[in-house]
C-alpha cells in the first residue's frame, strides 16, 4: 500500500483508483475472529473453512466429522494463516482488477 506521502503526489484519478481497490479489499477480506468462532461453533463440520472458501475440503470435514475430530483439532492451530494466505489472494486479485501492482516483499 502506498503511504499517505506518495498518495498525495498521485493525480487525483489515480489516487480514487487506489481508494476504490482498497475499499473493494476491505469489503471482502476475512477476519480472523469469525473463522476462530466459527471453528468454536462448527468447527466438527467444516465451517470455518466455509467461510474461508475451502468448500472441498468443508465437505470432507462435513462427511467426515472433521476427520473423527483430530482434523478439527488441528485446524486450531492453522487457521490464522489460512486467513493471512486468503486475504492476500484477495488482495492480489483485487488490486490486479484494478491494474496496481503492488511490490513483493523481501525475503531476509
Amino acid at each position: 500500500m502506498e503511504s499517505p506521502q506518495d498518495q498525495a503526489a498521485l493525480p487525483e484519478w489515480e489516487r480514487l483508483r487506489l481508494l476504490r481497490a482498497e475499499s473493494e479489499y476491505e469489503s471482502i477480506k476475512k477476519n480472523p475472529r469469525i473463522a476462530y468462532a466459527l471453528w468454536c461453533a462448527t468447527g466438527i463440520f467444516g465451517g470455518h473453512r466455509f467461510y474461508l472458501g475451502d468448500t472441498a475440503r468443508s465437505i470432507v470435514m462435513l462427511f467426515t466429522l472433521g476427520g473423527l475430530g483430530l482434523w478439527t483439532l488441528i485446524d486450531v492451530f492453522f487457521i490464522a494463516r489460512r486467513v493471512r494466505t486468503v486475504n492476500h489472494n484477495r488482495r492480489t486479485a483485487v488490486m490486479a482488477r484494478y491494474g496496481i501492482h503492488e511490490a513483493q516483499p523481501v525475503p531476509s
